[in-house]
């Protein structure tokens, strides 16, 4: 099982790559990093939110673990 601090790190990483991801299309989308980024800032604080509690969710779901 990962720990807590494991699990954050990687949504941490995962959202920043996912925010300039966003910007990116929301840019080439609307022609407005304003409305790009904000789009991308909401996208990521949800997108957090949501993969932790995944992470955490199948932390404790033992089913095709190979638990040495």
């Amino acid at each position: 099982m990962d720990s807590k601090a494991r699990t954050v790190t990687k949504a941490v990483i995962w959202t920043l790559l996912g925010l300039m991801v966003m910007a990116f299309v929301g840019w080439v989308m609307t022609g407005s990093w304003r409305v790009g980024g904000a789009m991308a800032g909401i996208n990521a604080a949800v997108g957090f939110v949501t993969y932790f509690l995944y992470e955490r969710l199948w932390s404790v779901i033992r089913w095709g673990r190979q638990d040495a």
